[in-house]
C-alpha cells in the first residue's frame, strides 16, 4: 500500500487531498491550532517539508511541486501517525504557536491555546492603561510558559514569576524561556499555586488553571487525553483549582492589583458558585466570556 501511495500521489495537492479525506475518514478531533482537517493536514504537509507551518496559507504557492520520493515518505509518516495514534499534531512536530511566536511542546504540557493570548498582544488594554507600569506580574500554572513569554512582550518594564506544581512542566517552560531570550525577565517557581512564590506581590496575576469538569473529563476525545490530566481536571465542577487561587490571590497582590482566570466553558457555573464577587467577563477574538476579572480590592469578599 505505502509503494502504491508513493506511486500515485506526486505534488503537495495530492498529499493534502489525500490528508484532509483521512483525517474526515478517521473522524479525528480539531482543536489544538486548527479546527478542520484540511488545515490539519495543510500543517502537517507544511512541516514535513521544512516549510512555514505558522503561514499555512503558503500552502498555495506550492501546491503543484512535485516532491522527491524522500519528501514523500515524510510526508506520509507524520499523515499517518496523526492518524493511527490520534496524537495531537503539535506534538507531532514539537511546536505550537500563539500570538505569532514558536513555543517547543511535548506530551509534558498542554499544548498552548489560551484565549489570554488575544488580549496579551494588545498590552491587556484597555483593563492596563500602561503596560510599562507593570513592574511584576505572575503567570501561576504556567505549563509551557508560553503566557508568561506573552507577558513579558506585553510589559516590557515587568519582572514575571511563572509558577506550577509539575517539575516536568517547568523543564518545558524553561526551554521555551532560553529560547526567547528570556531567562533575566522570567522566573520560574516550582510549587503548589502560590506555594513557592513567599510573600511576592504582584501588579497583575494571571492563571489558565486545570478547569474540565468530571463529565467533561470522561467525555474528552482521544487527542485531549494526550495531554497531561493534572493540568485539565479540576474535580466535578471543574473549579477546585480557581477556589484555592480565589482564597490565596489577595495576599499576592499589590493595592490595585488585577487578578485574570481563564474557565472556558463555565461562565454560568463561576457565576452559580460565586454570586457575590463582582466578576468583570473579557471577551477576546478568539471568544466571549472565556475570562474574568477582579481587583484586589473585590477578593475582600471571597
Amino acid at each position: 500500500m505505502i509503494d502504491s501511495l508513493l506511486d500515485d500521489l506526486h505534488t503537495v495537492r495530492d498529499w493534502l487531498r489525500w490528508g484532509a479525506s483521512r483525517f474526515s475518514e478517521a473522524k479525528l478531533f480539531f482543536g489544538h491550532g486548527c479546527d478542520n482537517a484540511r488545515d490539519e493536514a495543510a500543517w502537517l504537509v507544511l512541516h514535513a517539508l521544512h516549510l512555514p507551518p505558522d503561514r499555512p496559507e503558503q500552502i498555495e504557492h506550492y501546491l503543484d511541486a512535485r516532491l522527491t520520493r524522500h519528501e514523500r515518505l515524510a510526508v506520509l509518516e507524520l499523515l499517518q501517525q496523526r492518524i493511527a495514534r490520534r496524537l495531537p499534531a503539535a506534538y507531532l512536530t514539537h511546536e505550537a504557536w500563539q500570538a505569532g511566536l514558536r513555543f517547543y511542546v511535548d506530551e509534558r504540557v498542554l499544548i498552548p491555546r489560551s484565549y489570554f493570548a488575544d488580549l496579551l498582544v494588545e498590552g491587556f488594554a484597555p483593563w492596563i492603561d500602561d503596560p510599562y507600569a507593570i513592574e511584576s506580574a505572575l503567570d501561576l500554572c504556567t505549563g509551557s510558559g508560553c503566557l508568561a513569554i506573552l507577558m513579558a512582550h506585553a510589559f516590557p518594564a515587568a519582572k514575571i514569576d511563572a509558577a506550577d506544581i509539575s517539575q516536568d512542566a517547568l523543564e518545558v517552560a524553561k526551554r521555551n524561556v532560553a529560547d526567547h531570550g528570556l531567562k533575566d525577565r522570567v522566573r520560574l517557581v516550582p510549587g503548589d499555586l502560590f506555594a513557592g512564590l513567599g510573600k511576592r506581590r504582584y501588579d497583575f496575576i494571571l492563571s489558565n488553571p486545570p478547569y474540565v469538569t468530571a463529565q467533561a473529563m470522561r467525555d474528552l476525545p482521544p487527542e485531549y487525553r494526550h495531554e497531561p490530566e493534572n493540568a485539565l481536571a479540576a474535580g466535578d465542577d471543574g473549579l477546585d483549582i480557581v477556589r484555592r487561587i480565589l482564597a490565596a490571590a489577595a495576599k499576592h497582590l499589590k493595592p490595585n492589583g488585577l487578578l485574570a482566570i481563564e474557565v472556558g466553558h463555565n461562565r454560568a457555573i463561576v457565576e452559580s458558585a460565586f454570586p457575590e464577587l463582582p466578576l468583570t467577563w473579557l471577551d477576546t477574538a478568539s471568544g466571549d466570556g472565556k475570562l474574568f476579572m477582579l481587583h484586589k480590592e473585590d477578593l475582600a469578599i471571597a
